[in-house]
């Protein structure tokens, strides 16, 4: 007798920009991605995902121009490429307002906060959502953003990770240690607000950052918040496997998603990690009709707004290539760049006789992350992307709202009629609601779902209580 499968976790895939992932489909009727300025776009977005029972909405971001298109960066601001493009953060404020239950997870890179500026950020955002925040760890791929950030230019891939891991070293320090539990007394009849015994300075000293402390916050709800990362290159598989609970990843196939998971998990378990302790979510996006023949008209209407043009400027901007001066036949093997690694090897790996050019990478894009097809069809699809190691999916969207909506509509019964997605939200912190009970969860004075044990993050806890102050 088979086991029953575990549940999906889902995820919407979003930005606060006129032109995400699938480029020009912000001039379809019917696209409200173009309100990308106004609050209600994203408030009423939230609330109907938290009504759909979703356990997370993921904003992606970015903090500078993707690298040149012709020469130049005009295409990207005449397509609206992710320019304009808003701070998710502040958005994520207004979210944590007007929903009680969902994971609200945003992208900041580390070249663009101080991470004591950061870490109080975060700790703020988690008191006011009640323990639902999420940070996906990135570290920029884009040069231009590097550049706005008084860096003299872009950063190389290894120093980028370098630079990464004294990044979360500090912020693991502030968030985990600088205060013990039980600082916080509230004693009214003695006029003690908080024990200095127990807050701590951290006097952190490394190549980048020198940050004495103490954490300005009290500890929230989850302390560290949940946390994402999304690199797939050798580096930024390591640094997952030492520190993520969720890999976010563009895999062209489910055989290349295994490829990626078993390898992740492999290296979580040789730093002493469980190799459930991470959660994996598959960038996916979904076109749904009642039969074949409706899904395939659907389809044909996305595919007239499409943007090839962009769709190719994207690309060779997150690869810090020029592609429009590239030949479309060049084989990727021969692109080198400081830019994602991991796009090309996913690439590479994922197209048969392992030889993929320019224009492999253009059309993978738009095709081999989406499903089309008939609810059933889709979750028969989705079960093959479980059987790899996915436990989960951040839905792509074509057109804001009507994406979820389409999805929420079509696909989420017949994912519920199968037991692969949930009802009803557990109590508990955004970690909770994903992990739930497990061995090694630590458990904070509000019972909010700390990190595990076993997370290097977790070394730090008591570890400045003899420091001098």
């Amino acid at each position: 007798m088979s086991q029953p499968r575990r549940r999906l976790l889902l995820s919407a895939f979003l930005m606060n920009t006129p032109a995400h992932i699938l480029e020009g489909l912000w001039r379809k009727p019917g696209a409200e991605q173009v309100r990308y300025n106004e609050l209600a776009l994203w408030t009423d977005l939230a609330r109907q995902l938290e009504a759909a029972k979703f356990d997370a909405l993921f904003f992606a971001d970015v903090v500078g121009l993707y690298g040149n298109f012709n020469g130049g960066w005009d295409a990207f601001v005449s397509k609206g490429l992710q320019i304009p493009s808003n701070d998710p953060s502040v958005i994520i404020s207004a979210l944590a307002a007007a929903t009680e239950n969902i994971g609200l997870a945003y992208t900041s890179s580390v070249i663009q906060d101080p991470p004591f500026d950061f870490a109080r950020k975060i700790s703020t955002l988690d008191h006011a959502s009640n323990g639902r925040i999420g940070w996906n760890i990135v570290t920029s791929e884009i040069a231009n953003a590097h550049r706005n950030f008084n860096q003299p230019g872009f950063t190389p891939h290894e120093e980028r990770y370098a630079w990464a891991d004294e990044y979360v070293e500090v912020v693991y320090k502030l968030w985990e240690g600088s205060w013990d539990e039980g600082a916080l007394l509230v004693d009214r009849e003695r006029g003690v607000f908080a024990d200095p015994a127990k807050v701590h300075k951290i006097w952190h000293k490394g190549p980048r950052y020198s940050v004495e402390g103490p954490h300005l916050v009290t500890p929230s709800p989850q302390r560290t918040p949940f946390l994402f990362q999304a690199g797939t290159s050798k580096t930024g598989r390591a640094f997952a496997a030492r520190n993520a609970e969720a890999v976010f990843t563009f895999s062209g196939s489910p055989e290349d998603a295994r490829h990626l998971v078993d390898d992740v998990r492999a290296q979580a378990v040789a730093h002493g990690r469980n190799a459930r302790d991470l959660a994996f979510f598959a960038g996916l996006s979904f076109v749904v009709g009642s039969t074949e023949e409706e899904a395939r008209r659907k389809k044909a209407e996305y595919d007239e707004y499409l943007d090839l043009e962009g769709l190719a400027a994207h690309a060779g901007g997150a690869l810090d290539i020029d592609l429009g001066g590239v030949p479309l036949d060049t084989p990727l093997k021969d692109i080198r760049t400081e830019g994602g690694q991991g796009i090309l090897d996913s690439l590479i790996r994922a197209t048969p006789g392992n030889a993929p050019t320019v224009a492999d990478m253009v059309r993978w894009r738009a095709e081999n992350m989406r499903l089309v097809g008939t609810p059933e069809q889709i979750v028969d699809q989705l079960e093959r992307w479980q059987d790899a190691g996915i436990d989960g999916i951040n839905i792509v969207n074509h057109v804001i709202p009507g994406s979820y909506s389409e999805f929420i509509e079509g696909v989420l019964p017949e994912l519920r009629r199968r037991g692969l997605a949930q009802s009803e939200y557990a109590p508990g912190s955004f970690r909770e609601k994903v992990f739930g009970a497990r061995e090694g969860f630590a458990s904070g004075a509000q019972g909010a779902g700390y990190l595990s044990d076993r997370h290097p993050a977790a070394r730090y806890r008591g570890a400045f209580v003899d420091v001098p102050k």
